[in-house]
């Protein structure tokens, strides 16, 4: 066990201190708002285990009370996974990581059930890692570039058949995360980065990443944010959820968009000291708080229980919590070994925590709990990103 892995419980410790992993497993037989978790996750399983080795999409049961986690279904897959998708009925989603060429969709068992190859379709577009599924879960959205062009697109698919119907532009290029907005419509993340071949970086000075709010049943573009510093890519993102008064039906504000930023500048120190979040309030994209030692890079974003988020930024191996009643600061709620994908954690007596993958397991977070950290099986390596489901 490494001495930088610590976790933060914010309401726990009156001095800040940080709470050391060996403490969390110790507790993991006292937890008491779930005994267990099931997520979707991607992963790579390395050769030095008896499991073969390769990229695998599939479920894990996190058992807080026995301390474990336990694989429930393994999918071998042909490259890395990205973007992951839960349905109504249990089964889910699964996108290629950027340039991808394959999607998936499988039951609640874990089974393959539809395969599409990108390369079945007459276009010439890759995947750019990232879906989402319209308000009626009818309809999917994937994030996609033409490789002849370097032009974005979002294509409309059957949620079931994987069939493309309909096809937009994103008015911009290497579009990214996918999310509805309260009304249906669609915030696309354009990264704005050029991509020569093998996917690398080109001509980062004519980077125009940039947010935009489309319809998604006619493409119509019904508005585009930019940053002041266009070297700030626009990737992932997250709605907040807004905190309700003991007593009101009513939120105390409207929810914020929460974007993750990633910095391509060329100069290492300002790279290393920009921004990690910006917030869309439905009419300006702002940059709240500085740095605070992200590294100039998260990976992932999910909405906190007090109406913020928490970041992971993975190369200062940090996850961070931004509040919107203190939006200039963030403040450091874990250090995890290449800290990143994120997602809630729903509590009945409590608003949603947050579940923290790591290199060398998860950690559970809640301001008002005690935290417990989970040990991932020999020789697995966690992906970016991973969904809760149910």
């Amino acid at each position: 066990m490494q001495k930088r892995d610590f976790l933060h419980a914010g309401g726990a410790l009156a001095a800040g201190a940080l709470w050391p992993f060996a403490v969390m497993a110790q507790s993991a037989s006292e937890a008491g708002p779930a005994s267990r978790s099931t997520v979707l996750a991607a992963w790579h399983q390395d050769a030095s285990t008896t499991s073969a080795a390769g990229e695998f999409v599939g479920l894990f049961e996190l058992d807080w009370q026995a301390a474990q986690v336990r694989i429930q279904s393994t999918l071998a897959v042909p490259t890395r996974t990205h973007g992951l998708l839960v349905q109504p009925d249990g089964g889910f989603v699964a996108v290629a990581v950027r340039p991808g060429m394959w999607i998936v969709r499988c039951d609640a068992k874990g089974q393959a059930v539809q395969w599409l190859r990108m390369d079945s379709e007459p276009e010439g577009r890759t995947l750019d890692g990232h879906l989402c599924a319209s308000a009626d879960g009818q309809w999917l959205y994937t994030a996609e570039t033409s490789a002849r062009s370097g032009q974005g697109w979002v294509s409309v698919r059957d949620s079931q058949t994987l069939r493309k119907v309909a096809q937009w532009r994103t008015y911009g290029v290497e579009p990214h995360q996918l999310l509805l907005d309260a009304t249906g419509n669609l915030m696309v993340a354009n990264g704005g980065i050029l991509r020569a071949e093998g996917d690398k970086k080109r001509d980062l000075h004519l980077m125009d990443s940039s947010l935009v709010r489309m319809d998604p049943t006619t493409g119509e573009r019904l508005g585009q944010w930019r940053l002041k510093d266009q070297r700030l890519g626009i990737r992932h993102m997250a709605w907040s959820r807004p905190v309700v008064t003991p007593g009101s039906s009513q939120p105390t504000a409207k929810p914020l968009l929460g974007i993750a930023l990633q910095n391509e500048h060329d100069d290492v120190i300002r790279r290393r000291a920009s921004p990690v979040l910006a917030v869309w309030d439905g009419d300006t994209l702002q940059t709240p708080a500085q740095g605070h030692d992200g590294g100039g890079y998260s990976g992932d974003i999910v909405a906190s229980p007090d109406g913020g988020f928490v970041l992971s930024c993975l190369r200062t191996n940090t996850a961070f919590q931004w509040s919107p009643h203190a939006p200039e600061e963030l403040t450091a709620i874990a250090k995890l070994q290449d800290a990143g994908a994120l997602t809630n954690w729903p509590l009945a007596q409590h608003s949603d925590g947050v579940l923290l993958g790591s290199a060398r397991g998860v950690a559970r977070w809640h301001p008002a709990l005690a935290p417990v950290f989970l040990k991932w099986p020999v020789g697995l390596a966690l992906d970016n990103h991973w969904a809760l489901v149910g």
